[in-house]
Parts: structure tokens; sequence; C-alpha cells
């Protein structure tokens, strides 16, 4: 690890100025920044401790909506009442990540940030263009049995590893970023970038920017939404593919849904093809099944990483029917 400068702020205010200074990072939990840091794979000049700044609350909103602080730790989000009864795909998906002490460490806005578990964007002796744009992508050719079928380019076919996110994308949610020239809010869907030629950046955070909280709209998916992770070993784990579905119904009818995928993508995907499929058509496993084959009708396999097809398939359709039950 290389030497860095630590500073605690204490509003946003703070932050952001001390952000602007050059070549810092903020930090809450850092339980992805510091694994990063002590693998020379990231090597900020400074950290700015941004644990004192009031975003750690989850409130109602007049709208219906709820706002979900930056700093509100993950533990925490999963077991607010309010998310398990109005939105309780998203707490599957974090109960389904990481373990309870990592969750009670990391906060909202670090796991939207999290970066890939690549083995060999982790490790510095490997070409990888996400560290070093035009070094290439040792994954294309190695074991990548772990990478990405869908949002792939020829420079990178790196995972995104959040659990969160992909509930996330189900729920319709949008970001709030604070900046020098203001707050902006992003849908969720736009918030993370696919690969194409500039894999380094992957999300819309500029440099100094600092996010403050999550949205939540008032959406009509909460008693019928579900998260299935299927994963190598039942705890502590990434995905291999994992999904989020979220559906709206009228007696056994499919008013509207939303279907996203975890492990599968190199952003969280929103599988809009199974979605099309599923609004107006009957809730039964038929429909289902077809959905989930025209959600992975673009994947892209590679030698090691053909079997996350059928993966994501099987994910789909289980999710769906969970997402059946009260």
């Amino acid at each position: 690890m290389k030497p860095f400068s630590y500073e605690k702020v204490t509003n946003e205010h703070e932050a952001l100025e001390r952000a602007r200074l050059g070549n810092a990072t903020f930090v809450a939990g850092g339980t992805t920044l510091v694994d990063l840091m002590k693998l020379n794979v990231e090597a900020p000049a400074a950290l700015v401790d941004i644990n004192a700044l009031p975003l750690n609350q989850i409130e109602d909103q007049s709208d219906g909506s709820i706002r979900i602080g930056a700093l509100v730790r993950n533990g925490d989000l999963a077991q607010d009442p309010r998310i398990r009864s109005r939105y309780r795909v998203l707490s599957q998906a974090i109960l389904a990540g990481a373990s309870a002490q990592l969750r009670n460490m990391a906060t909202t806005g670090g796991n939207l940030m999290q970066r890939t578990r690549c083995y060999y964007f982790r490790d510095p002796v490997y070409p990888c263009n996400k560290r070093q744009p035009g070094a290439g992508c040792a994954a294309m050719d190695g074991y990548n049995r772990i990478h990405a079928i869908l949002g792939v380019s020829d420079k990178c076919i790196a995972t995104h590893p959040s659990d969160m996110a992909v509930a996330l994308v189900a729920l319709d949610a949008s970001v709030a970023i604070l900046g020098a020239k203001g707050e902006r809010v992003v849908p969720i869907t736009d918030f993370h970038l696919l690969p194409g030629d500039t894999p380094d950046r992957e999300t819309v955070v500029r440099p100094g920017e600092l996010i403050t909280y999550v949205s939540l709209p008032r959406r009509p998916f909460g008693p019928h939404s579900a998260y299935v992770k299927l994963r190598d070993r039942a705890s502590y784990e990434f995905a291999l593919a994992s999904a989020a579905a979220a559906l709206q119904l009228e007696g056994t009818t499919i008013r509207s849904a939303r279907v996203a995928l975890g492990g599968v993508a190199t952003k969280p995907w929103r599988a809009l093809e199974a979605e099309q499929v599923l609004t107006g058509s009957p809730a039964n496993t038929a429909t289902f099944q077809t959905a989930a084959d025209a959600a992975l009708t673009s994947a892209v396999a590679r030698r090691y990483n053909a079997y996350k097809i059928e993966l994501a398939k099987r994910a789909i359709v289980r999710a769906l029917t969970a997402a059946l039950t009260d």
C-alpha cells in the first residue's frame, strides 16, 4: 500500500472542497476501497472520511417515495420495516450479499461505487483496461468463468458485483450526485456505464463528486417482488447469475413488470426484452420461460462462461415465480 493522507470532514461543502485538491477519494465503510489499496490497484493520494456527513437517514417523502442517505449502512437498510414491506426485493438482495459484518460497515453509496471482482483487474501482474486503458484484457482469452455475457465490449468483459444495485434497477431508483455545479439526479439505469472503449469509466460520477442519496419511487411492485442469487456457495460469495423481479398483477395477468440481472453483465442489467414478454401476459411458468429466453438473446459467451446463459434463465424463472407470493 502506498502512503496517503487522511482527513475527516463534517459537511458536504468540506468534502467537495477537499476532493478538488486532487487525487482524493471519499471513504466511508471502506469495504472495497481498502482491499484495492492493499492490492495496489487503487492508490489515492488522500482519503477523505465522510462518515460524519448527515447522510445516514432513511426518510419518507410527501409523494410516497423513500429517500436513502448515501451513508445508510447496508444492514440497516435491509432490515428497515418500510423497505422490507414496500420494497422487499431490495431487502432480499442486500441480505444475499457479503456477510453480516460487512453489511454493517458497507454504505449505500459505496455499494453503488464498488468495483469488479475480476481477478485480472485485482492483480496488477495482468493487463487490464480498467486499470490501465489500452493495456489489454487478460480475461478475453483467460479463465473467464465468472465474466460477463451481456453488455460486453472488445475491451472488457468484467461483471459488476453488486446485489443491491440489481434490485434498485428493478425498482426504478434514482441517484442524487452533488458536485461543484450543484446537484443532479440520475436514473439508476444510467448511473453505471457500459465498458465500450472506456472500461475505466464505470459510473457517471465525476472526480470530486459525491453521492448524497438514493430515491425509491412509489411503485406497485412491493407485494410481488423477489431476488434470486445463484452462486458457488450459499453465503459470502458473489453471484454467478442473479435476478430481481417485480410484478404488478391484475388477477393472474401481469399488468407491468421489471426484471434486472446481476452476475452476468458489465453493469446491473435491466432485461427490457423480458419485460416486454411479461407485460399483458398470464403469470405462469410458460410466460416466465419465454421471458427468460428473450432476456438472453443478446448474450455473448466466452470459452468458460457459456453456462451462464442457462443459469441466468433459471434465475429469472425462479425470481418471477417467487414474486407471485405475497
